[in-house]
Parts: C-alpha cells; sequence; structure tokens
C-alpha cells in the first residue's frame, strides 16, 4: 500500500467521526436547552457561543449579538469553513476517493450517499426548521458508515488504519466537548445546589457522547462533575471515553506494527506511554486542574497523529 494511500484512509476515518460528533453537539445542546433548569443554559446566546467554541471558532467579544440562522449555517453546510459539516463529509469522500480500490464497493457507495445527503440539503430549510433532521441523519449515516467498515473490509492493516483515524478523532473529538461544557458549567452555575459539580451541563455533555443511559446505569445516580468525567475519560468500557479510544488505537497500532522489539521512537511505544499515563490516574487529580489536563492530552493526541504520520504515512 503506497504511504499517500494510507493516509487518505485515516483521514476518511477522523473527518467521518469528526461530522458526527459536531452534528450531536449541535443536535443535544440546541433541543437539551429547551429543558435547561436555569436561565442562562436556556438563553440562545448561550447555545450559540458553546457551538462555535466547540468548533475552535469561539466568539470573544460578549457584545456581539449572533445570528442563529448564521451560526447555524456556518457550522452545519457552509462550504466555506473548513470546520462545518459539509465540509468534513467532502474531505471524507474525497479521501474515500483517492483510496477506492482498497474499501468495498458497499462502503463507498455509503460514503457517496453520506455526501449527496449532506451536500444537496436545502439550506434554508436547515437553518429554519430542520436541525433535528439533519443533525439525526448524520449521526445515524455515520454509524452505517461504521458498520459497513464492520461489515465489509477485511480486518487487516486498511482496517486498523481507518480505525486508527476514528478512534483518534473520537478522543479528541470527546476532549473537545468536555472542554466546552466545562466552561459552561462555569458559566452557567446550575441550580441544583452545589454550583458547579451538579450543573445540568453534565448531563448535556453525556448526551453529547451518547452515553448518559449508560453512565446512569453504571453509576446508577444522577451525574457530577467528578461521575461524568471518569466516565468519559477513565473508563474503558465506555465506547466513546478517552481510556477507550487510546486502547483501541494501541491495538490497532500492533496490526501495523507487530515487532515485539522495543523501540522508544515508534509510535506504538508513544501510544502505550499515553495510555498507560491515564490508565492509573484518579480523577481527583484530573478534576483539579481540567485545562491542564485538556491541553496536555490534545497536545498528546497531536502528538501521536503526527508521529503515526510520520511513521506510517510519510510520502
Amino acid at each position: 500500500m503506497l504511504a499517500r494511500v494510507a493516509n487518505n484512509l485515516f483521514w476518511m476515518g477522523r473527518y467521518i467521526e469528526r461530522s458526527e460528533h459536531i452534528a450531536r453537539y449541535l443536535n443535544v445542546n440546541y433541543f437539551s436547552s429547551l429543558d435547561a433548569p436555569n436561565q442562562l443554559s436556556q438563553s440562545r446566546q448561550f447555545v450559540l457561543r458553546s457551538m462555535l467554541f466547540m468548533v475552535g471558532n469561539p466568539e470573544l467579544d460578549d457584545n456581539v449579538e449572533l445570528e442563529e440562522s448564521q451560526v447555524l449555517y456556518k457550522i452545519g453546510l457552509d462550504a466555506e469553513n473548513a470546520f462545518s459539516i459539509l465540509s468534513n463529509v467532502k474531505y471524507a469522500r474525497e479521501n474515500a476517493n483517492s483510496a477506492r480500490d482498497l474499501i468495498s464497493t458497499e462502503l463507498y457507495e455509503a460514503i457517496n450517499k453520506f455526501y449527496h445527503y449532506v451536500n444537496n440539503y436545502d439550506a434554508d430549510m436547515f437553518m429554519k426548521n430542520s436541525l433535528h433532521d439533519f443533525t439525526v441523519n448524520v449521526t445515524e449515516m455515520t454509524a452505517v458508515l461504521r458498520g459497513k467498515m464492520r461489515g465489509t473490509l477485511l480486518h487487516d492493516e486498511i482496517y486498523a488504519i481507518i480505525m486508527m483515524g476514528i478512534n483518534i478523532e473520537r478522543a479528541t473529538q470527546v476532549i473537545r466537548i468536555i472542554n466546552a461544557k466545562h466552561q459552561d458549567a462555569l458559566n452557567a452555575q446550575g441550580s441544583y445546589g452545589d454550583k458547579f459539580s451538579n450543573s445540568y451541563e453534565w448531563t448535556t455533555l453525556l448526551k453529547c457522547a451518547e452515553s448518559y443511559d449508560m453512565m446512569r446505569r453504571f453509576y446508577k445516580k444522577t451525574p457530577t462533575s467528578i461521575s461524568t468525567l471518569e466516565f468519559l475519560i477513565l473508563n474503558p468500557n465506555c465506547p466513546r471515553s478517552v481510556m477507550n479510544s487510546l486502547n483501541q488505537v494501541y491495538k490497532h497500532i500492533k496490526v501495523l506494527d507487530p515487532s515485539k522489539k522495543y523501540n522508544k521512537d515508534s509510535t506504538a511505544f508513544l501510544v502505550g506511554r499515553v495510555r498507560s499515563e491515564y490508565e492509573f490516574k484518579y480523577i481527583t487529580e484530573i478534576e483539579e486542574d481540567i485545562q491542564g489536563f485538556i491541553e496536555n492530552i490534545l497536545n498528546s493526541l497531536g502528538l501521536i497523529s503526527q508521529k503515526m504520520e510520520k511513521e506510517f504515512f510519510n510520502y
């Protein structure tokens, strides 16, 4: 396999995963604000600012009045913005085109269908009354794509490369969502007694990661800052957790680097080191400095991605 094609497969996985998380964040934040327990969390300006913060394009001027339709279009269907759902789906398809002969017809057709659905979606309808329909369909289509990958591809190095991209992106997006909702919790100061740890924003965070029901089943109590962060960062059995994503990356990188030889300069060594660092952490250590943790883990994920591209995809 050419290194260039391997790189296309890696980024195809990343863009598919990224589009799903952005779509779910739009959906959950927009509609959960209708049931929020305090006035600030119900504020449309608060929700729109949270959306822009999550995609990496925050509005820093508190005096600016955001226009709902413009923000939704910018994040959803604006082809001029690299972070929009449309742009991510387009990039995923372009990368799939470049690796067409290595993936199944079923997977390629599903990606093509996904692209045409997003590309042809009526922007006016999306901005006015179809946010729910659009975002739910995007998340469902990405789930179909993962099913096509798992069910139609050989579970060899091609599958491993795609899954490494998906899991690195999943960990990155979950951390970005944690960062955004942590800021929201600080600003909203929820109305359930404790102003921070019992904030409604932790429930929203879990729903953004499709983990609310399983978290309630695991802890058998209402989400708090500690239990939410522990579940989404350190729980190895939560499929959306950072720990689970790191475990999956380590598992799949072993397919590309099966050598038992000790090599501290390898990507596998770096992944194992980052993974072991968080495997034995207490959540209280992380909660003491959430911003420091977010910066450290994002830097680590960036280093893993860079080293991976240099070792396996350097063309």
